[in-house]
């Protein structure tokens, strides 16, 4: 499972024209979910998502998590984040997880989020549809997350 995480003042997503999601203050979290990622991977992943420490505090270092400042969280599946662009031009993304175990393990991941946080501070993106990001970084502070080199 892979996490690019950017912190941010605000982000949305909208889908057709219409915002489905949403966060203030918080992260901005691109997911994408390997072939062997398991629930337990993303529980995990989760857990390191919001313990991370890269919110000011208010020396303006980075020493405060997630929950730490009550931020709050946007998240959209991302299955690029696979890309694999070593040989040509073209991007393959075949060491991304088939559609239904990514969409489960994304879905797993964003309830794991609501029981931590409540549901009124997690955004979603829709699963496989066609998505608009905006978002104002903060900072720019933007973190990538793998969970086969953290050993998740």
């Amino acid at each position: 499972m892979r996490a690019l995480i950017q912190r941010v003042e605000r982000a949305s997503v909208e889908v057709e024209g219409h915002e489905v999601g949403s966060c203030g203050a918080g992260y901005l979290v691109l997911l994408g979910v390997g072939p062997t990622d398991t629930e337990d991977t993303a529980r995990r992943m989760w857990e390191k998502v919001r313990k991370l420490r890269i919110c000011a505090d208010e020396n303006g270092r980075t020493n405060l998590s997630l929950v730490d400042v009550g931020g709050s969280l946007l998240v959209v599946s991302q299955f690029t984040l696979y890309a694999d662009a070593r040989h040509g031009n073209r991007p393959s993304f075949s060491g991304a997880a088939p559609a239904e175990l990514a969409d489960h393990l994304y879905e797993f991941f964003c309830e794991q989020a609501e029981k931590d946080l409540g549901p009124s501070r997690v955004g979603r993106g829709v699963f496989g549809a066609h998505m608009r990001v905006s978002l104002v970084n903060d900072g720019p502070f933007t973190v990538m997350l793998d969970s086969e080199e953290l050993g998740l």
